[in-house]
């Protein structure tokens, strides 16, 4: 068990123990400052969307965010990380259950409300936290706002050898890219610090327990004699995104090889030198039809995992990359004649037209979405049942345990900060400088303290 002094309130800390990550005594000062002023203020300060294509708006006097069952938590938000999701989803009007909306789907903050709950928690009042709020339903548990709900299966202590900034943009990424590999790919971490086999844990629980649109997928998404295995080939396709630099961390310690596809003249010396995400093939995204070529021929043809972070035409290439030798030929060319279905993470598995033997079926995961027709035999198509962390705690608690054990023995690093805006209202200055294509190599995080 990894001792409770790795997380102590850093209130607590004394100058010689600030954090590896080299952060000013005057954090410690503010920090002290919160956990001695915990009383929860009635209102708040929290970003608005009130309608589709407009931006968000600061509004003052908004209703603290209430604690509803004992096992959730308050923190106050400290620091966000801005995702892609942030502003592609009420540019294009997708993921906004209700308006006003209130976005930001990871953060960092202080636990001002500790869990109620009778059963022990790893949770304490004062500690630092990251919090993947992957429930975009609740507006309880967002990060555009001072004070955020999360349940402690979803919460993660914050090691003092990592940043708040760099934590804020791990947890999502973290998650998806765990899933990926754990559920539609069958990956089993427990010879690595004793990490969970997640779908050992979804198989046992009882099926009615599983969200609807994602039991497929986790009880018959891929067949125990299918799972990936160390020395098995993973192609991600879009190797550069946040969510590719955590999964490529993962698979390198459950002994995947990688095979890295993405614009090399953009990313490829970066990643070329990066200790923890060195691909074992790095493939230039340029011209696909070489690609393909590329991670066929350096394969065998004997790559069965894919993983897409980037859209329908990607996630179309990368589905030849995966075809077996006597279906690839006859496939289009063309991405556009793949009619692509977007993702509605997850998008359950597909059947394929043909029984195919187990050791030879394929398997992609769109992160975004996977390719509807011209899909040949041999080859599932899986989304990412993300739902799993919020909805199963028994999936959330060994995730969010498990990912403080990487940090602390500096098995998993987090994503660069690449830039930093000023409290909630920089926020849309952050999110235009992501829809203008600014932001590259790493993340945009806001800070609020």
């Amino acid at each position: 068990m990894v001792s409770w002094q790795l997380w102590r309130r850093r209130s607590l800390l004394n100058t010689q123990q600030v954090d590896a990550v080299g952060e000013v005594e005057q954090r410690q000062d503010d920090f002290q400052h919160v956990i001695e002023d915990s009383e929860v203020p009635e209102t708040q300060s929290a970003l608005l969307l009130h309608a589709i294509r407009q931006p968000y708006e600061l509004a003052a006097g908004y209703p603290i965010p209430k604690i509803q069952d004992d096992d959730e938590l308050l923190v106050k938000v400290t620091v966000v990380g801005l995702n892609p999701i942030d502003w592609k989803a009420p540019d294009y009007n997708f993921g906004i259950p209700t308006l006003p909306y209130i976005s930001g789907r990871e953060l960092v903050g202080i636990v001002i409300q500790p869990p109620t709950s009778k059963a022990p928690s790893r949770i304490r009042k004062g500690d630092l936290v990251i919090i993947p709020s992957t429930d975009y339903r609740d507006l309880r548990r967002a990060a555009f706002q001072q004070y955020s709900i999360a349940s402690s299966f979803n919460t993660i202590r914050l090691p003092t050898i990592i940043s708040q900034e760099s934590g804020s943009i791990l947890g999502v990424a973290f998650v998806a890219a765990v899933l990926a590999l754990g559920i539609c790919m069958g990956v089993s971490f427990e010879n690595i610090l004793d990490g969970p086999d997640l779908l050992k844990i979804v198989r046992a629980i009882d099926p009615e327990r599983l969200p609807v649109d994602i039991r497929e997928e986790c009880l018959s998404g891929i067949k125990d004699d299918e799972r990936a295995q160390k020395g098995d080939f993973l192609v991600i396709w879009g190797g550069s995104s946040t969510c590719a630099f955590i999964m490529k961390q993962i698979a390198r310690l459950a002994g995947l090889k990688l095979i890295s596809v993405v614009d090399s003249g953009k990313h490829g010396l970066r990643l070329s030198n990066h200790d923890k995400i060195r691909p074992d093939l790095l493939v230039d995204s340029h011209d696909p039809e070489r690609a393909i070529s590329v991670i066929r021929a350096a394969t065998s043809n004997a790559a069965r995992f894919g993983f897409d972070t980037q859209g329908k035409e990607s996630a179309a290439q990368l589905l030849r990359a995966l075809a077996s030798s006597d279906t690839a030929t006859a496939l289009p060319n063309d991405p556009q004649e793949y009619e692509a279905v977007k993702s509605k993470l997850p998008t359950p598995p597909s059947t394929p037209s043909e029984p195919a033997k187990a050791t030879t079926t394929s398997h992609l995961i769109g992160l975004t979405g996977v390719p509807k027709t011209n899909i040949p035999s041999g080859v599932a198509l899986h989304g990412v049942p993300i739902k799993l962390f919020h909805e199963i705690p028994e999936v959330g608690e060994a995730l969010s345990e498990w990912c403080e054990r990487l940090l602390v023995k500096g098995l998993l690093v987090p994503p660069d900060v690449v830039g930093t805006v000023e409290g909630l209202e920089g926020i849309n200055e952050g999110l235009d400088r992501l829809r203008r294509r600014e932001i590259s190599g790493g993340r945009l995080v806001a800070k609020l303290r």
